[in-house]
């Protein structure tokens, strides 16, 4: 999401992205803290294995695919990795050696698990890390998309996940994002026939292309950029109240969310 002011001061939203809708629609409160005030959002520990392990991954999909080696992946890691301990939110963690190494370790074993997984040299990548700014239903939708690749039947779109597979009730929240992404590559002449979600956790979650569920999702994403359109020209932005708010960043900007953590889970010192 970027967020720029004109000279009447309006603000203008120039893009929205699956990860900016969904701050949104969990409470739109955080996302005027983070999209339009700026305030820090630091990553946790989950967050950056997860950048660490899509790095990895982004570099060993564009090599050959008889590059593709654990070995190769080993090099990859090794030169990533003062990317990520020079990342202020790492230094932010505090972490001591025992730590470090213990992050590394985690890091290291979702690759692991990504061997058992699939056989990289089998995989006929059409594109990795494919930044998509298009036009959906009049929303300027920007996406990454980790991996593109051919399969016998057409295109086949993989988005690599590190934490632990949803339980079935959040799965259609979780496919949104790879529907909007087919939906992204088709309006740029990519038209894929199946989704991926990959969890490296152990998990794969396949679909079909279901043109239905590709329009919920596109709908689903315009309804949020109208939402979000209404509260800038309201200057209101509502708070939800949920589990979520024991790790939200910004409760000392939020007492409803500061009581709501507090009630939970006991008070902050």
């Amino acid at each position: 999401m970027n967020i720029a002011e004109s000279s009447s001061n309006e603000q203008v939203i120039r893009h929205l992205s699956p990860s900016s809708a969904s701050t949104f629609r969990q409470c739109p409160r955080r996302w005027k803290f983070r999209y339009i005030d700026h305030l820090p959002d630091p990553k946790g520990v989950p967050a950056l294995l997860g950048t660490f392990v899509h790095r990895i991954l982004e570099e060993l999909m564009l090599l050959s695919a008889s590059e593709r080696t654990n070995q190769f992946a080993r090099n990859i890691a090794r030169e990533i990795w003062p990317e990520i301990a020079d990342d202020p939110d790492f230094k932010a963690l505090l972490l001591d050696d025992e730590g470090t190494r213990a992050f590394r370790w985690q890091a290291w074993n979702l690759m692991e698990s990504y061997f058992e997984m699939e056989d990289p040299q089998q995989v006929d990548v059409l594109a990795a890390e494919q930044r998509l700014e298009v036009d959906l239903m009049g929303v300027p939708f920007l996406g990454i998309v980790d991996r593109t690749e051919r399969i016998e039947n057409g295109l086949r779109v993989t988005d690599f996940k590190t934490g632990k597979a949803p339980q079935n009730r959040y799965l259609d929240d979780k496919l949104s994002q790879v529907w909007l992404y087919a939906a992204a590559l088709k309006a740029v002449d990519q038209p894929v026939s199946e989704v991926r979600l990959m969890y490296l956790t152990g998990k794969f979650i396949d679909r079909k292309l279901d043109d239905a569920a590709v329009e919920n999702a596109v709908n689903r994403h315009f309804l949020t950029w109208k939402s979000i359109g209404n509260c800038i020209s309201d200057s209101r932005f509502d708070y939800k109240l949920g589990p979520l708010c024991n790790w939200c960043p910004y409760t000392d900007s939020c007492p409803q969310g500061l009581a709501e953590a507090e009630r939970g889970y006991g008070p902050r010192f």
